[in-house]
């Protein structure tokens, strides 16, 4: 019952994170520690107010005032929290002992199972976490030659296995990794990606001979091997990695609109500039140099890291061609300037101290991306935001999210090369002189009110591709008759998202200039838009839209919660988008007889039905429909009765049940579809649970009788025992 720190020691690369994430992930812990688990990625230069905060976000909803507090205030409210609870704290790579001791207030010892799990390279950094000689670190050890050969092959060949003629290569590569995971699978990499011949495995068996991974520094020239044989348009979007903090988890959908903003992707044939750069994303990860961090429904790639030791190798790639300059623990040295030193430099990033940093007034006539990754709020005086158009002239990327305004920043629109801008703060409009930015790519406004009305004319900016708001912004079309045709120039040709726009946007006037939308969010009351005047409502407007892929309609009626104004109908099938891909409905409090809609749109593949979406207590499906929908997902709802098969989901491959507190039973019919491969059921009624596992049982009973291969959906349960 004591709270124990169990530590994990080993080298880089060795595989402390992945272990202690297996652990960290596992079901059973995850219900013996319920919503008390919180992942942290220390490193060697760690932020202790942001280690504090990131506990937190993870225990807690962050507020305003905790951004504000002290590293004190803030530890004293982490051990406040947990305090009454059972918690699981992972802190991952701590580098030293005062680390550790500028972090242990913050767990209290509060004779409940808590536990704490530490990765570490240094034993001596272990043992001081935790002296007690019964409870000793585990030390990772390295693989053997058949572990190494057997982790390659796996890597390179998957399910298949190696050609007799390059056997003796391959373990000749696999022992020179010296049982390091990390190198395995990087040169791995390399071998996947090219012909598998035995002149090309002789020549990386060659390279690989030269070095020794037991040190370090050698070891990071065998991850050099994979840096230095990708394709040329891959580099700089591999060594962009070492821009983020170590350990940070990147939004991809983020990641590619900086790339794209750099100008690291170029156009080839009818593919897009984002589909090209996911395509390089997804090279990087099979080439194991990028990890995935976690997956969208539709399973391509949510977020993304790289390990420690390959953003060290970007940092010294990167060292050596200018790429970027960082800045971490600025400390104003009157005698000092680091403005000398940008004057090599293309990208500026700011990890910390944000505000003396830019206090010291920096200048880079050359700098063409200034982005800032700090966790902490920091409110920036006005005063110190004027420099920054004379002093980077040049910049194409801003990303300031770090930094709050109570104000837009107006300053910014001297910028007139910007391609990509990301701001933060407490405004209510989009001023309208940021439409004369005609090289604005990409808008990234995340505001403290809920509305955002967009005076800029963005029908200007005919470059725009993507528009990203947490509030519900106010879109405005131009003057109507100023539309003459499809070569209108008024025409957002490039526009391809509209993250969170009010109903009242989508006038004919405003998407009719939206050709080639492929992601919209509306939020606000939605009976607004579906409301039916004259024969025609705003929702028709949708129809028109033949790329959009994904849709979200989020029923907001606040301070008036949406049950008061709830959706009467759906509009017709053929009203919504022709190749809808991806739907997601929240708070329409929807009748299930209306879901039939939903079942004849001919191209929906993932469909989200969040709090309170439909509301009955049964759901009888009609047969043929939803022909390829893949992903299905009910959120609170009080359905109780739901009945199912193939013949209302033919292709369906997963299930997710979330909150679904009255629902009985989990339709048996489920398992009548070959193509169904998971089902997670969470938080759901215990009966439900219980019919899940008595119809698995009696099918592999069934199964068994007559010698067949086992098959059916794999089923997850959260809490494990429910």
């Amino acid at each position: 019952e004591e709270l124990q720190v169990i530590s994990v020691v080993g080298m880089g690369g060795l595989g402390k994170t992945t272990l202690a994430r297996k652990v960290f992930t596992d079901p059973r812990i995850e219900y013996e520690f319920c919503n008390n688990r919180a992942w942290n990625y220390v490193s060697q230069e760690y932020n202790r107010k942001e280690v504090f905060l990131g506990i937190l976000s993870r225990v807690t909803q962050l507020t305003d005032d905790m951004y504000k507090m002290s590293e004190e205030r803030l530890g004293e409210d982490v051990r406040r929290h947990l305090q009454s609870h059972r918690y699981l704290i992972v802190l991952d790579d701590v580098w030293t002992k005062r680390a550790w001791d500028d972090l242990k207030m913050a767990f209290p010892n509060n004779n409940n199972g808590s536990r704490i799990v530490l990765t570490s390279r240094h034993t001596d950094v272990a043992v001081h976490a935790n002296p007690d000689p019964d409870s000793p670190p585990h030390h990772l050890r390295f693989l053997t030659d058949d572990e190494s050969w057997e982790l390659l092959q796996k890597k390179v060949f998957r399910k298949g296995s190696c050609p007799s003629e390059l056997e003796e290569l391959g373990k000749q590569i696999a022992k020179k990794c010296y049982g390091l995971p990390l190198a395995i699978v990087v040169i791995a990499g390399l071998l996947l990606n090219k012909d598998k011949t035995r002149d090309w495995w002789e020549k990386v068996a060659q390279s690989v001979n030269s070095y020794v991974a037991m040190n370090p520094e050698q070891c990071m020239d065998i991850l050099a091997l994979s840096y230095n044989h990708l394709p040329y348009h891959l580099k700089a979007c591999f060594l962009y990695f070492g821009v983020f903090p170590e350990d940070f988890e990147i939004p991809v959908w983020k990641l590619i609109r900086l790339w794209v903003a750099e100008g690291f992707v170029q156009v080839t044939g009818d593919i897009s500039l984002e589909d090209r750069a996911e395509e390089n994303l997804e090279d990087l990860v099979d080439m194991n140099l990028v990890l995935v961090a976690t997956r969208r429904s539709n399973g391509r790639i949510k977020t993304c890291r790289v390990h420690d030791m390959l953003h060290d190798l970007c940092l010294k790639e990167a060292a050596e061609d200018n790429f970027f300059q960082q800045i971490k623990g600025f400390v104003q040295i009157p005698s000092l300037s680091l403005t000398a030193n940008l004057d090599y430099y293309r990208r500026l990033c700011i990890h910390s101290n944000v505000l003396p940093y830019i206090s010291s007034k920096p200048s880079g006539p050359h700098v063409r991306s200034f982005l800032c990754f700090a966790l902490e709020e920091t409110n920036l005086p006005r005063e110190h935001l004027s420099f920054i158009p004379q002093a980077f002239k040049l910049l194409r990327v801003l990303d300031i999210r770090a930094i709050n305004f109570c104000g837009f920043p107006t300053e910014i629109m001297q910028l007139v090369h910007l391609r990509y801008i990301a701001v933060f703060g407490d405004f209510k409009v989009l001023p309208a002189k940021i439409s004369d930015l005609w090289n604005l790519q990409t808008i990234i406004v995340h505001t403290k009110s809920r509305n955002l009305d967009i005076r800029a004319d963005i029908w200007k900016m005919l470059q725009l591709r993507h528009l990203h708001t947490n509030g519900s912004n106010q879109l405005h079309g131009p003057p109507a008759k100023t539309r003459k045709n499809n070569e209108d120039p008024l025409v957002g040709k490039n526009l391809q998202t509209i993250s969170t726009t009010l109903p009242e946007s989508c006038t004919e006037n405003v998407l009719a200039r939206t050709p080639n939308l492929k992601k919209l969010g509306i939020r606000g009351k939605l009976v607004t838009l579906v409301d039916n005047k004259g024969g025609s409502s705003m929702f028709d407007n949708l129809s028109k839209l033949d790329r959009l892929a994904t849709l979200k309609l989020l029923n907001d009626t606040y301070p008036h919660p949406p049950s008061e104004a709830k959706l009467p109908d759906l509009p017709q099938w053929y009203k919504f988008p022709p190749h809808l891909k991806k739907l997601t409905l929240s708070d329409t409090f929807l009748n299930w007889e209306h879901m039939s809609k939903l079942g004849m749109l001919p191209n929906l593949e993932v469909l989200k039905l969040k709090e309170y979406a439909f509301r009955g207590q049964r759901w009888e499906p009609l047969d043929g429909g939803f022909p390829l929908l893949k992903i299905l997902k009910l959120g609170r709802t009080d359905l109780e009765h739901w009945e199912a098969s193939g013949n209302h989901f033919p292709r369906l491959q997963c299930v997710v049940l979330e909150h679904c507190v009255k629902l009985q039973a989990i339709p048996s019919g489920l398992w009548d579809i070959s193509s169904l491969k998971i089902m997670k059921l969470h938080c759901t009624n215990p009966s439900a649970a219980k019919s899940a596992r008595q119809i698995e049982k009696q099918r592999q009973e069934k199964q068994q009788q007559q010698s067949m291969v086992s098959s059916g959906p794999k089923l997850i349960f959260y809490p494990p025992d429910l």
